[in-house]
């Protein structure tokens, strides 16, 4: 067996789901390419990396989705996280980019969400969106100066990190109540113990009949939730695609001082970049790894 085929065949074997007892299953051989110890069989030792594995993958989407948790709760979100991780297997060198087809996975998926499946995609969109905020790539940052004279056909982009979402559901008011009480961990350990968590309380919140409109992004190295106007919102995504001041703005609406007055605002929180900075770095995905 070549040594790239061994890899592809352990890296299937390490990734099939565990029993109900948080074992390897039998019909795994690990025989066959795991020799055994005067101590442990081959399934044995290939079933420490196997619960290694695991543990470490679902510890890490509950940490990244504790607003999905208080949705959910803990044991809709464990069977939720079980089949997702099976369908979509770690694939990148980070535990960042686990959750990235979240999104996509759940939309078809109803049956992990509990009636509640509209709510629970808002809060996995504003949760990625968060991850990307935090470590996402960046631009250098338009100053307010760059903004004294816009010509229509001037073009500019968002930094990379920011994500604009129209939601139904307040998920932002929701997901920061949810970080204000978050469940205690543990220390970190190299030990093959499986994740023990507090038990999470189910929230809701009340579905609003008109979208609201949230920019994700960071400032000091903080994630920050900032509700913006519906006009404000369709300026940004047109600026995010490419589009010159003047289209954007005949996207938005022409009440020049609200819009001089974001404008400013966005160059503070550092939004505005120049549009050739953003494509000179490349995609997200190229920077981040895998749908990053």
């Amino acid at each position: 067996m070549k040594l790239i085929e061994l890899q592809r065949r352990m890296a299937a074997d390490l990734m099939r789901p565990l029993t109900r007892n948080d074992n390897l299953s039998s019909k795994v051989k690990a025989a066959e390419y795991v020799a055994p110890n005067d101590r442990l069989t081959s399934h044995e030792r290939l079933e420490i990396y196997s619960r290694s594995y695991w543990y470490r993958v679902l510890d890490s989407l509950y940490d990244d989705f504790p607003g999905l948790r208080a949705i959910l709760g803990d044991e809709a979100f464990h069977k939720l996280s079980l089949a997702y991780l099976t369908a979509h297997p770690s694939s990148s060198f980070t535990m960042r980019n686990l959750g990235c087809s979240l999104e996509e996975w759940l939309r078809s998926r109803r049956q992990y969400t509990g009636g509640r499946h509209a709510l629970a995609l808002d809060m996995v969109r504003l949760e990625w969106a968060h991850i990307q905020a935090f470590d996402g790539p960046s631009s250098k940052p338009l100053e307010p100066e760059d903004l004294l004279e816009l010509s229509p056909d001037l073009r500019m982009s968002l930094q990379p990190y920011i994500t604009l979402l129209d939601v139904h559901h307040p998920v932002d008011d929701l997901r920061i109540r949810v970080s204000r009480n978050p469940d205690v961990h543990g220390a970190a350990s190299n030990a093959v113990t499986a994740p023990h968590h507090r038990a999470t309380k189910r929230r809701t919140v009340a579905r609003r009949k008109s979208p609201m409109f949230i920019a994700v992004h960071r400032f000091d190295e903080s994630v920050y939730y900032r509700r913006i106007e519906p006009e404000a919102f369709r300026i940004l995504t047109a600026l995010q695609r490419g589009e010159s001041i003047g289209t954007a703005l005949d996207a938005g609406f022409e009440d020049q001082a609200s819009v001089a007055k974001w404008f400013a605002m966005w160059a503070e929180l550092g939004w505005l970049c120049k549009h050739d900075a953003v494509n000179s770095q490349g995609s997200v995905h190229e920077i981040t790894g895998p749908c990053g």
